[in-house]
């Protein structure tokens, strides 16, 4: 039934606005233009001739807080049904089909007051995919077949959330809230909201579904972005022909006023039981809505000043007193209506032990706010980095823009619609002041999850099944804890010595269009690569330290991940080692680099530090277990796979037996032999670049007694995978580490090749044909989960193909016949395509891999790859197209006869199984099933060390000076 009916009222056309009052970057060439269809659909078109991907955005004005009552996550619901069909296009799923065939995405979310629906796509194919898109908001069918079916997709999302932390304080915040506001509503909605309750009160789901869309669904409240190639005015006509159909009720935009919190959800105390390990305090106000003085931005400059982190701070003090590991400030949920402000802070088990003590310092920090009054220099500091950010600005994938401008549209007038509230402009006391006078004890709301509280509590929150108390706190009892609290220096912060006031661009001479070698020693290599393109001040700098010893054994790994953790700084571990990543404005990037290596160099294990860091780092090996099915499975695959690696039980065994001294001794032998890798790009010269790499170089190997020497030629380390066995399929059975998901996983990995520009084209154009298939088969027909994929996969140069499928209704062997019959499937279209099929195949793969970085990180990053895999091939992408355009239909079906089908001769297969509690009783019936055909994986690391590994691309031999 097509849903819908034709508006008889046509209303007037509004007369077109051309945009210029549209605040945009100074650097941005793009050109935009607001209009208003006829229908009252407001809509923002944006040319961009340089791009290769257009993109679409349409926001509707309605969400979860419109639920009708009963029908919990009716407004989500709504959302996956939109994407089946419509009376234009009425074959299943082929909105999806189109986009993903044409190199595209396609998503949508909803929030508390808003839907929205997005996709991109190869700008070739971008007017059929717009036409596609408007029949979701003209007729969009609604099958009673596909309704149940979504149903349980809803459900398996669901599910998926039901052991996360984060969804489930959510819902608990909700849940202690007036009855009688939609913030206390559950918006995912499930099998029981949607189905089991309504058919038991003899309501028709799907009649609700038509009946909220013909009510929510109108023009007038629906705001879209187009992000197009052509004209303005092409990219309008095209526009005003597809999308003026859609109806015009003339709807209001639902309003829900009042506060969700009354005096009886104020001044409380609430424990909670998370499913994690780990102690988190969140001190929640009600607050003055700041979007309602968004350039006077209260809410970003309190932020700012309760979260920083500079000695005087409140996270400065708690981090010293050893009592916290992280915070944040800032508005958390809001709409136009109410806001929450929150502090979150992530406590040691110290910490836990001073809640009372924290939450008086917090206070006492608020007082010194008060007293201070509000800096007009602080205030001027926020602007300059806030203007400096929006105006020199990176571009990002015309679906984030699009998403991002869209949901702007329903709250900032036209002018605003690209700045949003990132830009505050008006200093104004006041207003600050009376935000912060609302973070007082008369109003707060203090929500404490701990494990500890464990079987002491008395109260479930009913969606999630949370494990809470709650009592209630006077202004009395938080005045004394301020008292009470340790005698710490709380200062404001100095003015910040990083922020940027250079943003002059270089005169470069040369136009590398690749990275060059522009310098090496038995020390260092420098590959550098000016901006040729952006033409920003910013600057990328990536610094790999490959250390020998940094992953030799369980205590190697967790010894080289707590010097990094120590250290922060954006030091994080690395394949050889351990890596440093900075990018930003480059007038100051030479000075935080400094900082960084200084740091390195003079590091000082503190043994009370050293104390957090493990604590830390053991709650973050022990939530291992909590982690989704899925990505257990993943991680059991890169464990079969790749060499070098360790259980993290094993890495959490080591750790418990470490002490401050063991970190001490260690770090001076980690850094004793290393060869550091570099990569600069942006806005930097020849001469900075090398004189970054000599700055780091003395540092390190420097004066009669250096820190580090260059390493031996056979020290350098390489990565590498196990070479599976042609014609073997390899299985590895695993109970699911928490035995409170039921959901169960599969990863079928499929390894082919080790990196050559043909195969890697044919495999790539083999998983765009069978990506959509997948999904579709997988997920919207059989319903076996939300998380349903096929993606290429990439470990070490090696190329493979993986599905991933987590579900809640079938295990996992059952998944994997499925997996295998899909295959099957693959094969006759493969063996059936087209030749037109074929090459509109290859087409939208050319187009995918010519599309240009969007900015310095998406091109520094790929160039980055290439020096971490050792494969050098800057031109990769032009390689690989041109050996696209020589490729045959014959040569992509011969391909898949040989690596993929089913019984294909040099065909390697993985499969990971992962059993919850819902599927575990068939975990030993699998495993003699699979032994008696094919190969059962009982003990990883033993089967990879008995197993060939590929070659590396990193050898020494490129390496060598």
């Amino acid at each position: 039934m097509a849903v819908g009916k034709e508006n008889t009222e046509v209303a007037a056309a509004v007369p077109m606005d051309k945009g210029g009052e549209i605040l945009k970057p100074r650097t941005d060439k793009r050109e935009y233009r607001r209009i208003v269809l006829k229908n009252s659909l407001q809509v923002l078109l944006i040319s961009d001739p340089e791009t290769d991907k257009c993109a679409a955005s349409m926001n509707v004005s309605v969400g979860s807080f419109s639920d009708p009552e009963g029908l919990d996550g009716l407004a989500h619901f709504l959302e996956h049904m939109l994407f089946y069909a419509s009376e234009k296009y009425p074959e299943e799923d082929s909105y999806s089909k189109y986009i993903t065939e044409h190199g595209g995405s396609t998503n949508a979310y909803t929030s508390t007051e808003d839907t929205n629906y997005h996709f991109d796509i190869n700008t070739d194919s971008f007017d059929e995919a717009l036409d596609r898109f408007a029949q979701f908001f003209i007729k969009p069918l609604m099958s009673a077949d596909a309704t149940m079916r979504e149903i349980k997709a809803v459900d398996s999302e669901n599910q998926k959330n039901l052991l996360s932390d984060s969804w489930r304080m959510r819902q608990l915040q909700k849940h202690l809230s007036r009855e009688d506001h939609p913030y206390h509503k559950f918006s995912t909605g499930n099998m029981d909201t949607l189905h089991v309750q309504p058919e038991a009160k003899g309501i028709d789901t799907r009649s609700e579904l038509i009946k909220f869309y013909d009510k929510h669904y109108s023009a007038n409240i629906m705001h879209l972005v187009v992000y197009g190639k052509e004209s303005l005015d092409k990219t309008q006509c095209l526009v005003e022909g597809m999308f003026q159909e859609i109806r015009n009720t003339n709807k209001s935009v639902p309003r829900f006023p009042g506060q969700p919190c009354t005096q009886d959800h104020l001044q409380v105390l609430v424990k909670a039981v998370p499913i994690k390990q780990g102690h988190k305090l969140t001190v929640s106000w009600p607050v003055t809505p700041s979007i309602h003085h968004y350039e006077e931005a209260p809410c970003m400059y309190l932020g700012h000043l309760i979260g920083h982190e500079a000695e005087g701070s409140l996270f400065h003090a708690l981090k010293h007193l050893g009592w916290a590991t992280s915070l944040y400030a800032g508005e958390a949920d809001w709409t136009m209506e109410y806001s929450f402000f929150d502090v979150s802070v992530s406590l040691t088990d110290a910490g836990h032990e001073h809640m009372q003590d924290i939450i008086g310092l917090l206070f006492r920090h608020i007082k010194l706010l008060q007293q201070s009054g509000v800096s007009q220099w602080i205030f001027d500091e926020l602007s300059a980095i806030s203007e400096a950010e929006f105006h020199y600005q990176a571009k990002i994938d015309p679906i984030s823009y699009v998403v991002d401008i869209s949901s702007n549209m329903t709250i900032y007038p036209t002018k605003h619609w690209l700045v949003a509230s990132s830009l505050p402009s008006k200093f104004n006391p006041e207003i600050v002041q009376k935000i912060l006078n609302q973070l007082s004890p008369s109003n707060v709301r203090i929500f404490w999850k701990s494990n500890n509280f464990e079987g002491q509590t008395d109260k479930v929150e009913p969606w999630y099944n949370t494990a809470y108390s709650f009592e209630n706190i006077t202004e009395l009892t938080i005045q004394e804890w301020v008292k009470s609290a340790p005698d710490v220096n709380l200062i404001l912060p100095t003015p910040n010595v990083f922020i940027p006031t250079d943003f002059s661009l270089k005169d470069v001479k040369n136009k590398e269009t690749f990275p060059v070698l522009l310098r090496k020693t038995p020390f260092s290599r420098l590959w550098y690569k000016p901006d040729t393109k952006f033409f920003k001040p910013k600057a990328y700098v990536n610094i790999d330290f490959n250390c020998p010893l940094a992953f030799t054994s369980p205590e190697a790994a967790v010894l080289s991940n707590t010097f990094t953790a120590g250290l922060d700084y954006g030091l994080s571990i690395s394949d050889d080692g351990f890596e440093l990543y900075l990018v930003g404005f480059n007038h100051k990037l030479r000075i935080l680099l400094g900082a960084v290596m200084q740091k390195i160099a003079k590091f000082e294990v503190k043994p009370d530090r050293f104390s957090v860091v493990k604590e830390t780092m053991t709650k973050a090996y022990q939530n291992y277990k909590f982690q989704q099915p899925y990505q257990q499975a993943l991680s059991y695959c890169s464990l079969v796979l790749q060499d070098n690696t360790w259980p993290w039980t094993e890495e959490l065994d080591a750790l418990s037996h470490l002490e401050a001294e063991d970190l001490a001794s260690y770090v001076p032998m980690l850094l004793s032999r290393t060869f550091v890798e570099c990569y600069i790009a942006g806005n930097v010269e020849k001469n900075e670049a090398e004189s970054m790499v000599k700055y780091i170089e003395d540092v390190l190997f420097s004066g009669p007694k250096p820190i580090s020497r260059p390493l031996f030629p056979s020290q350098f380390l390489t990565s590498r995978v196990v070479e599976l066995g042609k014609g073997m399929r390899y299985f590895y059975h695993q109970e699911g580490s928490n035995p409170s998901d039921e959901n169960s996983a599969l990863v079928h990995y499929i390894q082919v090749h080790q990196d050559e520009f043909a195969m890697n084209s044919k495999l790539h154009l083999f998983s765009l044909i069978a990506k959509q298939a997948t999904f579709h088969q997988l997920r919207t027909v059989e319903q076996l989960g939300y998380i349903t994929s096929l993606s290429r996969s990439l470990k070490a140069g090696v190329y493979g193909v993986q599905f991933i499928i987590q579900s809640s209704v079938k295990g996992p062997g059952h998944i994997d016949s499925r997996v295998e019959s899909l295959l099957k499937d693959l094969e006759s279209k493969i063996y059936k395509i087209s030749d037109e099929e074929f090459k509109s195949n290859v087409t939208t793969l050319i187009d995918m891999k010519l599309e240009k970085h969007k900015n310095l990180s998406d091109e520094s990053y790929f160039y980055w790859e290439q020096i971490q895999n050792g494969t050098f091939k800057f031109n990769r992408r032009d390689e690989e197209v041109a050996a696209l355009r020589e490729l045959k239909k014959e040569e992509l079906i011969d391909f898949f006869d040989e690596y993929i089908k089913v019984d294909a001769p040099k065909k390697k297969s993985l499969s990971i199984c992962v059993y919850g509690s819902q599927h575990v009783k068939e975990l030993a019936s699998d495993k003699d099933e699979v032994a008696s055909h094919f190969t059962e994986i009982q003990d990883i690391v033993g089967f990879r060390k008995s197993q060939p590994l590929y070659g590396s691309l990193k050898g020494w031999n490129q390496l060598k000076l």
